[in-house]
């Protein structure tokens, strides 16, 4: 599941100035959606790119006169109306709706705005939720049942998102019946709580990976090889590094060169990854081979205890350098292997501590990411691929 923050930013924020701040605070912290009323889109688009969400009426004549001549992504319609209790529910209702009572004839609006101010607007969220691209919930008094309600019924016809006023709801949200909502907005005009949902975001995004122990049967000379520094927008950890090698089953880690020494300084961007036709593992679980990797696509950063994060690319680095091949053995007699630069400055995680690939010796152990099924384009694909 892709989350995402939304901020909201409409004229109950404040005047503009009071708006362009707590919007000039999310686009600072990557916010993925700004919602504002209409007169204000164009105003978002000025000062940065995002995603812009605009309130709406739901009258189509309303909407053509008050627009400001910039489009949105999506219109939202609720607010002012049915869905925030300005405007009575139907008096026929009785958990029977859809988004056409909120939209009033427009046909525009692809999200749904609900203020959970009782059991018949939960009802009425579920209903509007059936026709509505993005459904915007708001909890009152109550917010976690009416959350797990919605995420239990909803189901995947909806991107649900949940009002939350900081980032600790934010994780709640993320986090409700171990699904989550699918996006949270954001009421906050804390440049800290706003960075903090992001985080959050971020954090829930990210997979945690299981490492094994492969023993090392060999490390050997082979020679010079076309060799690729990646180099990140990132400072990385002293812990941290990216999972490489020459066969997708089994990716060794690889530390960034974090570590000073008496003759390189170090260099906390990088990665000194192994030869061009090497794999590295990217954020969405894929692989891209080192030779094909540009600056501004991303990587997938991870650290000893399997914690993962994703990375810009700001660089790459390719020269021909002499190198090592590493072999090792799992338990189950699989073995895997990669080309690493013979020199002091590539480290790798053993049993007894990150160890330069330089002191490698036969019998250690590394730490490797192993995965079962085989490659197709860097997708993962049930077929049988032999690799050697």
């Amino acid at each position: 599941m892709t989350r995402s923050v939304w901020l909201k930013a409409d004229d109950a924020v404040g005047d503009w100035d009071a708006r362009r701040k707590r919007i000039t605070a999310g686009l600072e912290a990557g916010v993925d959606w700004v919602l504002v009323d209409p007169d204000d889109v164009e105003r978002v688009r000025e000062l940065g790119d995002v995603n812009v969400a605009a309130f709406t009426s739901g009258d189509a004549q309303v909407i053509d006169e008050a627009e400001s001549g910039a489009d949105p992504d999506a219109y939202v319609v609720g607010k002012d109306g049915e869905g925030d209790g300005t405007v009575d529910l139907p008096s026929d209702f009785s958990g029977s709706a859809d988004l056409s009572t909120l939209r009033r004839g427009d046909d525009r609006a692809e999200g749904a705005y609900v203020r959970i101010l009782s059991e018949e607007y939960e009802a009425f969220a579920e209903e509007a939720a059936a026709e509505a691209d993005y459904t915007i919930v708001v909890g009152e008094d109550w917010t976690i049942i009416p959350l797990e309600n919605l995420i239990a019924r909803i189901g995947e016809e909806t991107d649900l998102v949940a009002g939350v006023t900081t980032a600790d709801e934010a994780q709640t949200a993320f986090e409700t019946l171990e699904i989550g909502s699918d996006a949270v907005l954001l009421d906050s005009d804390s440049p800290d709580e706003i960075r903090g949902t992001v985080e959050v975001r971020d954090e829930a995004e990210r997979e945690t990976l299981e490492f094994d122990w492969a023993e090392v049967l060999s490390v050997e000379r082979t020679g010079s090889a076309d060799r690729v520094c990646v180099d990140t927008g990132s400072l990385m950890d002293h812990d941290e590094g990216m999972l490489v090698g020459s066969m997708s089953r089994g990716l060794f880690f690889v530390h960034a060169e974090t570590a000073e020494s008496p003759y390189v300084a170090s260099r906390p961007f990088r990665v000194n990854a192994g030869a061009v036709h090497a794999y590295v593992r990217t954020p969405d679980g894929g692989t891209k081979y080192l030779a094909e990797l540009r600056s501004g696509d991303e990587v997938q950063v991870v650290d000893l205890d399997g914690n993962t994060r994703e990375a810009t690319v700001g660089r790459v680095k390719i020269e021909k350098r002499p190198m090592f091949r590493v072999e090792v053995e799992f338990e189950d007699g699989d073995r895997v292997e990669t080309l690493l630069q013979n020199a002091e400055t590539i480290k790798v995680p053993t049993r007894e501590g990150r160890t330069a690939v330089t002191d490698l010796e036969v019998g250690d152990e590394l730490k490797v990411y192993r995965e079962d099924t085989a490659r197709h384009f860097g997708e993962a694909v049930e077929e049988s691929i032999i690799e050697k």
